[in-house]
């Protein structure tokens, strides 16, 4: 949990919508479900461990577009069950994802409600975690070497051991 550390450079550099979801997107700033860094911090620090996640490929080459997009379909769907079988088990949970949410082919932000609130996890990003720092913080591994592919994302929890 100590590497739970929100940056304000990273909520920064979502506003530099690179990726064309920054007010876009329910699960991305500068949506109410992404808070300031200091409520982030709070937020996070409600809960008393963390589950780093990750998926890893091999591709044939840096730009191997089929094997990026069936690693982020692959690892959302393996994050999604492990999300759903904590909450089964009754395991308070957040759940950070590895980039923002695609559940919806377009996205109801800003102009209505969220179609799945109960499913919407927002990124690691957007709450301002420098994942590779985390990751090292962490003691696991950010980069698995020339052309891969890792996705990142975590849960936190509460109450397991009890």
């Amino acid at each position: 949990m100590d590497a739970l550390v929100p940056l304000k450079e990273v909520r920064d550099m979502c506003s530099a919508d690179k990726c064309e979801r920054y007010g876009k997107n329910w699960g991305c700033p500068p949506s109410p479900v992404c808070q300031s860094i200091e409520d982030s911090y709070d937020k996070m620090h409600e809960y008393e461990d963390g589950i780093l996640c990750q998926y890893t490929a091999r591709m044939d080459d840096e730009f191997d577009m089929v094997v990026i997009a069936e690693s982020a379909k692959k690892h959302k769907s393996m994050f999604d069950t492990l999300i759903r079988q904590l909450k089964l088990m009754n395991v308070e949970c957040m759940p950070l994802s590895a980039g923002s949410c695609t559940r919806c082919r377009k996205c109801t932000y800003p102009d209505k409600p969220c179609r799945y609130p109960d499913k919407l996890y927002p990124s690691m990003e957007a709450y301002g975690l420098w994942v590779s720092d985390v990751c090292e913080k962490s003691g696991m591994k950010y980069n698995h070497g020339e052309n891969s592919i890792t996705y990142t994302a975590c849960v936190l929890v509460k109450g397991v051991n009890e």
